[in-house]
């Protein structure tokens, strides 16, 4: 291989870092050595030369001033990061304030060129940083800098008479905390309302009709999620932004040869708003497509059971338990089955089955954002009902399809306290023998988080096994392993899913948002931000 090819293979490889990420860094960097600087005694020469000049109080305030700027600037790199505008002029107001506390210090001049050299770069790159922040936080962001100064007015006020150093302590606390508090908020992106008009579902359900063949592609038809499409209108991706997080659900909907330039426009969108972004629930099959246009991090999530019909089977062994757990339900209890379609459903049905749905919640708030419908009645869908002996529902499945690829998928599955044992069983194995009756080329059950995790061997590394162990832990609140252990029964195919991003570092803050979304941990509300309104 010839040296121009090496050059060609690495620079694929290894993509161009962005200007923002480049002096986001050096920014970091230069909080770290204002950090070093000010823990560490100066230089003897120097700091005489200074002494003689400055009074001594002087050069200690400059000290703690490199202190706290170093502080800042470490936590403003990230805003940085994503090109936003008020991030831009707090940093070049820090790294300033950096050089001249470093040289009343003591004469650093070493950190002093370092911050003009960033001072220049900062400038001469300045219509990088253009993200806009949110104009509804500055009532807020004021209050709790006239809350800072007031508290550090009472500080200085009370502290020249004799104040307890507990109270003190107390008051300068609430001051540092109102300040991140503030600089929290300032530093937050532009926000966006999910909103979709009537236009914009309409075409994107005829996108589904013509080009859904993935099990999840439904579930961009969600009320929640913004919709954001191509130029020509052929193609489309559903998201939603959670704080800073732009969390695209799924794999892109429509015209194949459009994915591209969508996922382009939608990166360049998110950049000029200053949102990281991520891609939740992506195909094995797309994560080509999402490397080439700067999501190179792909971490698997899980895996989605899928099970086709025409090949299962409760014959055998292997499937002794779930064919008598079903086997009970029908003949001990009396239950049957039904199909019933959205579309027939009449009113005392729906009815019944917003009871069913109401008694399994049990005030609980719904969840789901990826690989969940939330509108019940959604057309398309299909219930799977379990009726009892006065032939009245007392369990169902439903079911929404992927029209393109002749399969459906398991949305939700809802049943009344006290329903006999095997009812779930029962309700996937006539689900099943419908779906081969009817040509259903595949049924997705579940998706199961962290699968590989759950399942391995004992000699396994250490931090494998205290992942399964933490999962374990988990499980009364995220139904992980249950819901592993009951789709394992049906003997499916294991799809993988992945979730794709720009960088590692994204990871923790793209796994809050995605809880967030999926409402497994509450939303907070933004001050001074009224509750957006309901979608078309």
């Amino acid at each position: 291989m010839s040296s121009r090819q090496i050059a060609k293979k690495t620079s694929k490889r290894l993509p161009r870092p962005r200007v923002e990420a480049v002096l986001a860094a050096a920014v970091a960097l230069l909080g770290v050595l204002s950090l070093v600087s000010a823990l560490t005694p100066n230089i003897a020469d120097r700091a005489h030369m200074v002494e003689r000049v400055l009074p001594f109080g002087l050069l200690e305030l400059a000290r703690v001033l490199a202190l706290t700027l170093g502080l800042a600037l470490l936590l403003l790199s990230r805003s940085l990061a994503r090109g936003r505008q008020r991030a831009w002029t707090l940093a070049l107001l820090a790294v300033i304030g950096v050089a001249i506390a470093h040289l009343v210090k003591g004469l650093d001049f070493e950190e002093a060129i370092v911050s003009l050299l960033l001072v220049i770069a900062l400038l001469r790159y300045r219509s990088h940083f253009d993200a806009p922040g949110d104009p509804a936080v500055r009532r807020p962001v004021a209050g709790s800098l006239l809350a800072v100064t007031g508290a550090v007015g009472i500080g200085i006020v009370f502290g020249t008479r004799g104040m307890p150093d507990r109270v003190g302590d107390l008051i300068s606390a609430c001051a540092v905390l109102l300040a991140l508090w503030a600089l929290r908020l300032w530093l937050g992106p532009f926000p966006e309302h999910v909103h979709q008009s009537l236009e914009e579902r309409h075409r994107a359900r005829e996108l589904v009709e013509s080009f859904g063949r993935d099990s999840l592609a439904f579930f961009s038809l969600r009320r929640d999620k913004s919709l954001f499409f191509s130029p020509s209108g052929n193609a489309f991706l559903a998201y939603r932004l959670v704080g800073s997080s732009a969390l695209i659900s799924g794999d892109p909907v429509g015209e194949e040869s459009e994915f591209a330039s969508l996922v382009a426009d939608f990166m360049t969108r998110a950049r000029d708003h200053g949102w990281r972004v991520a891609v939740v629930g992506a195909g094995r099959e797309r994560l080509r497509l999402y490397r080439e246009q700067g999501m190179s991090r792909a971490i698997k999530i899980g895996d989605e059971a899928v099970v086709r019909p025409e090949l299962f089977t409760t014959e055998g062994r292997a499937m002794r338990k779930v064919r008598q757990s079903a086997r009970k339900v029908a003949e001990r209890d009396g239950v049957r089955f039904r199909i019933a379609r959205v579309r027939d459903v009449d009113e005392e049905l729906r009815t019944r089955l917003e009871e069913i749905s109401s008694a399994w919640l049990a005030g609980r708030r719904e969840r789901g954002f990826s690989m969940a419908m939330d509108d019940l009645f959604a057309p398309g869908g299909v219930f799977a009902l379990a009726l009892d002996t006065g032939n009245e529902p007392i369990a169902f499945l439903y079911l929404v399809p992927s029209p393109a690829g002749g399969g459906y998928s398991l949305s939700s599955q809802r049943r009344l306290p006290g329903c006999p044992g095997g009812i779930s069983e029962f309700l996937v194995i006539e689900a099943l023998a419908w779906a081969r009756e009817a040509g259903v080329r595949e049924l997705s059950l579940n998706f199961c988080a962290f699968r590989g995790l759950l399942y391995m061997d004992s000699e396994a590394r250490l931090w494998r096994r205290l992942a399964r162990r933490t999962l374990l832990g988990l499980d009364s609140i995220f139904q992980i392993e249950r819901l592993s252990s009951f789709s394992r029964k049906f003997r499916p195919e294991w799809r993988p899913r992945y979730v794709c991003l720009e960088r590692l570092g994204d990871l923790p803050a793209v796994g809050l948002a995605y809880l967030r979304a999926e409402s497994l941990i509450a939303t907070p509300r933004s001050p001074g931000r009224k509750r957006s309104p309901k979608t078309l």
